[in-house]
């Protein structure tokens, strides 16, 4: 089995339980209304590549040979997908991004109206805290599981994601430079991914060094995925994407393809996906590979 295929398997497995984990996440037997259930799960369980989650589970692999990291880590894995799930589903209501599909489907609100759109959306959200409380059921130390808590709150927050994404509307009324752009790629894209690697090693109980690493791992990797999306909105395959093309340049979005070019976008790709590699390789982690070849996947992919 080549490298290349020994990732996709590992990625297929680790998807797979994710999935799993995630089909749990809601308890049956929560008195919920069947409608809100409904829309939370519509989007929740629409696939898509499970990302944060996966690098969650791969982190805490890194750090250590104990098979049982995984499961001790599956709760912040958890977590993080709801956040990115109700980011997505807000991200394209009508106020702000305004799009009608997502992962090859109508969005939320085309489905549920709205209303229930944006309380999905903030369930999950909700939601996510307990999930990662849980993981201390699962063997993370209590002290562990309060700081990667806090961390969410912080990275998915009005310091990171959601600051990052009220920069991002700021950005559209034209006042986006380059330095601007990073800024909003960093917080809107990659704070997630950077917390995710923390939090997986939280589980594996990293050190503060090791923390660090991943932490500037997932930084360096996450504004490279973020430019390669929006590289693939001008150059990819809607079938493959899920969604439409060229929407940034029918939105007058500032990207990194609009400011610096294709090309120059291109290498910055390289760069960045060649420093978060520097970072985890001389951080002293048990099994690096995986998280290796998840960067060079990342900055290879077409959808």
């Amino acid at each position: 089995m080549t490298t290349s295929e020994q990732l996709k398997s590992y990625l297929t497995d680790r998807r797979s339980l994710i999935e799993d984990a995630l089909r749990q996440a809601i308890p049956a037997a929560w008195n919920i209304p069947a409608k809100l259930r409904e829309a939370a799960e519509y989007s929740l369980h629409a696939g898509g590549k499970r990302l944060r989650p996966v690098f969650v589970l791969a982190a805490a692999e890194s750090v250590t040979a104990d098979a049982q990291a995984v499961h001790r880590a599956l709760p912040f894995a958890v977590a993080v997908e709801m956040v990115h799930t109700y980011s997505l589903i807000h991200d394209d209501l009508p106020a702000m991004d305004d799009d009608d599909f997502r992962r090859g489907r109508p969005t939320n609100h085309k489905v549920y109206g709205e209303a229930m759109a944006i309380l999905a959306g903030d369930g999950l959200l909700t939601h996510a805290f307990y999930a990662a409380s849980g993981a201390s059921a699962s063997g993370v130390p209590p002290a562990r599981t309060l700081a990667v808590v806090a961390e969410l709150a912080r990275y998915a927050g009005l310091p990171g994601m959601v600051g990052g994404q009220a920069a991002d509307m700021l950005g559209e009324q034209g006042i986006t430079t380059l330095a601007q752009l990073e800024s909003i790629h960093l917080h809107k894209t990659a704070d997630l991914i950077s917390f995710s690697l923390r939090a997986g090693g939280h589980a594996a109980e990293a050190d503060d060094k090791q923390l660090d690493a991943l932490g500037l791992f997932g930084r360096n990797v996450g504004l490279a995925f973020q430019i390669q999306d929006d590289i693939l909105d001008l150059t990819g395959d809607e079938t493959k994407l899920g969604k439409p093309v060229k929407s940034d340049e029918k939105q007058a979005k500032v990207t990194y393809p609009y400011l610096i070019g294709l090309e120059e976008s291109r290498k910055r790709v390289v760069k960045l996906t060649a420093e978060a590699k520097e970072a985890v390789a001389g951080a002293g982690l048990a099994d690096p590979g995986r998280l290796l070849a998840i960067a060079d996947y990342i900055m290879s992919r077409d959808h």
